[in-house]
């Protein structure tokens, strides 16, 4: 049993020594400048923490702005609760919801808000889905196939690897995962499903270790690592709502509002990045004599490429090691 688990003597303890949050000062300090512009136009500044988790980032911010008000999502009911235990001193100043953050116009309608001034996103697995062997989200101990965010509906893992085509496991595993070796690992499954359904981790990281070369796994990390992502990915549907959902923090801004998004691999960077350079240039056709209002760039960017974490900031929190953070802010209107 790992330090830190529960046990009689042990109880289990509380979330905010379980969870250190990512380049947490950097955060919240570049949403300060939104939230201070509000309070100084008389209004109550609003953030959503559209990644709640167990609340660390909205804990803080809370301390900090003691006029702030937090709208919190998470899709994950656990996180929920805990993140709600944490945020118990402020509860006059939060609202909680159980959805997932591509679902923040929805979110905001049903509360009323019709803008925000600030957005933050964290993106990939939290710590606690990490923590909790019985998700399933981590190859480095057995457990059931699940990887589910919301352990309330959706299809798991397992269902996944015993269902899916074989052409449709190599396009995940390689789209999703980045994994080279996705053909070779898509037929092992196939092949070991057709004796016994896969429905614990611990079976499908013996296939994948049986087909990925012990060179590659000595110099690319666990030979598993790239086809739990892709899993992960697909069961929880996260890049297409990241998709949807970063449009929709920036349409939520009220004018100098800003969004910060921390992403962990080069797929959800990408997405992020897209929409961000999409609102931070012109829109005037090439050749076009005169900008128009209607043309310029509604968002500024506020990070130079992608921000990472400092090497203080990994020794304190190794899992911090992979994330980019990305920041803007909206300085116009769209028209």
């Amino acid at each position: 049993m790992t330090q830190g688990d529960p046990t009689p003597d042990n109880p289990t303890p509380p979330t905010s020594s379980r969870h250190v949050p990512v380049l947490k000062d950097r955060c919240i300090n570049l949403l300060a400048p939104a939230f201070e512009a509000a309070i100084a136009e008389g209004k109550t500044p609003i953030v959503i923490d559209a990644t709640l988790g167990m609340g660390g980032h909205s804990e803080a911010m809370l301390e900090r702005f003691p006029t702030l008000h937090l709208i919190g999502i998470d899709r994950d009911t656990e996180a929920l609760a805990l993140a709600g235990a944490r945020l118990a001193p402020f509860q006059d100043r939060t609202d909680l919801v159980h959805a997932v953050y591509d679902e923040i116009p929805r979110v905001l309608e049903d509360l009323g808000v019709d803008e925000v001034h600030g957005v933050l996103m964290d993106l990939g697995v939290s710590s606690l889905q990490l923590d909790e062997r019985e998700r399933g989200f981590a190859y480095s101990y057995d457990a059931p196939l699940d990887m589910r965010m919301d352990t309330s509906r959706g299809q798991t893992a397992a269902d996944v690897v015993n269902n899916y085509s074989e052409d449709d496991l190599v396009r995940i595993i390689r789209k999703w995962g980045e994994e080279k070796f996705a053909g070779r690992i898509a037929n092992r499954i196939v092949a070991d499903r057709a004796r016994q359904p896969f429905s614990t981790t611990g079976e499908l990281v013996e296939s994948i270790r049986a087909v990925v070369p012990a060179a590659a796994a000595r110099t690319g990390g666990h030979p598993a690592k790239r086809t739990f992502q892709a899993l992960r990915i697909e069961v929880n549907e996260e890049l297409s709502v990241l998709e949807a959902a970063v449009p929709a923090a920036v349409d939520a801004l009220a004018l100098h509002g800003r969004v910060v998004v921390m992403s962990y691999h080069s797929l959800e960077d990408k997405i992020v990045k897209s929409v961000f350079a999409a609102g931070s240039k012109s829109s005037a056709p090439l050749g076009f004599p005169v900008e128009l209002e209607e043309h310029k760039a509604t968002l500024k960017t506020l990070t130079k490429g992608t921000e990472v974490p400092t090497e203080a900031e990994i020794t304190e929190n190794p899992r911090a090691a992979s994330a980019r953070l990305r920041a803007v802010e909206r300085v116009r209107r769209a028209v």
